[in-house]
């Protein structure tokens, strides 16, 4: 018998947090994530509680747990869609068909409760956090903020009347690329009026409300698009103080207006991939250490965005294509040898051309499912 329970308190989360540990020991590309940071993510501190409701629940044989998965509401997605649509995430489980079962019953009864018509997901917990899930490219580890999961969770969430509302892929390219002639031309002329520049450590604040300004007119349009909130924000800025050099942040301007931004991560999971989650007692020197000594050979670009009026234009082409030539170059002083940018909405066809046309080939893919609820 299979049975589902609320986590309630310290203790049920602290199983809710490590069952994965059970179900991916011998999955050699899985990274255990940093056991504090899962905490924090589960803690008031986390500034997405400040507009969304949530549950998770364990799934248990017997007193072992063998599955979890989350619901949540989120406010601000409601306001801004008014769908009553709710999520599902954090879904790991053995491989067992009534599991899964039981797990989405009972997070679909919750949402129903709540006035909720369908459900989206995965999202862990929302669109702007870890989402998707990996249906494509299993052969390889995930990348820093990107997810990881076991071929047959596909079947078992398509068999409880999960359908496909959209793929998200990450595009993969080796440092070492050329750009096309007609692209170095292209540039050359866009430069006379187009200026690039990092991220000034000086300015963070300021140039943190330039990135996210961007992003949200860029991004707008987007399927599933949600805003940051400010706070939401500021914790990507603490991020980016503490991980990023200055130059894998990058902003385009056209007479000192800024018009494009990207923003690129060194791929920290290769330093914390043998760590097991823990920090202490010497995790957080081992971090530092590698940062210094033994810089990650990857890279992901996690935000690119181009302002509207730019983006059907050549100029918007160009910044693109600028910005990709500084985070390379960034990357090359590093000694990264890989970049993935993810994710890319499966119909993004002008971000999809622009890499393509570098040589970047989609490597992962990651499903969001939807269903409507009775």
């Amino acid at each position: 018998m299979i049975r589902v329970e609320p986590v309630s308190d310290r203790a049920s989360l602290k199983e809710f947090i490590r069952l994965p540990w059970k179900l991916y020991h011998s999955d050699p590309h899985w990274v255990p994530p940093l056991l504090v940071e899962r905490f924090h993510t589960f803690s008031l501190k986390n500034p997405y509680f400040q507009h969304a409701r949530w549950q998770c629940w364990t799934a248990y044989r017997g007193s072992e747990p063998v599955g979890r998965i989350s619901a949540q509401i989120d406010d601000l997605h409601l306001s801004r869609y008014k769908d009553q649509t709710g999520f599902f995430g954090l879904v790991e489980a053995e491989h067992d068909a009534s599991v899964f079962q039981a797990l989405f019953q009972t997070a679909e009864k919750w949402l129903q409760a709540q006035g909720m018509t369908a459900v989206r997901g995965p999202f862990n917990l929302s669109i702007n956090q870890e989402c998707g899930l990996l249906v494509d490219g299993f052969d390889s580890p995930p990348m820093i903020m990107m997810g990881h999961a076991r071929p047959y969770y596909r079947q078992y969430i398509e068999r409880n009347a999960y359908e496909k509302a959209q793929d998200l892929l990450a595009y993969r390219i080796g440092i070492h690329f050329t750009f096309p002639p007609g692209v170095c031309l292209f540039l050359k002329k866009a430069k006379t009026s187009m200026r690039i520049r990092p991220l000034r450590r000086k300015h963070l604040k300021e140039d943190l409300a330039i990135i996210k300004d961007i992003y949200e007119e860029a991004w707008s349009e987007n399927w599933g698009f949600l805003p940051f909130t400010n706070a939401e924000f500021s914790e990507i800025g603490q991020q980016l103080k503490l991980l990023v050099e200055d130059d894998f942040v990058q902003i385009a301007e056209i007479d000192g207006e800024p018009t494009a931004m990207l923003v690129a991560f060194p791929n920290i999971h290769e330093v914390i991939q043998d760590l097991n989650g823990r920090l202490f007692p010497w995790g957080w020197l081992k971090i530092l250490w590698r940062l210094k000594a033994s810089y990650p050979q990857s890279g992901r670009v996690a935000l690119m965005g181009v302002r509207k009026r730019f983006q059907s234009s050549p100029m918007g082409a160009a910044m693109a294509y600028g910005l990709i030539e500084a985070v390379r170059e960034a990357g090359l002083r590093k000694n990264i040898q890989q970049i993935e940018t993810s994710w890319i909405l499966e119909d993004n066809k002008r971000m999809r051309h622009i890499l393509e046309s570098l040589g970047a080939e989609p490597y992962k893919t990651y499903r969001i499912y939807e269903k409507k609820l009775q």
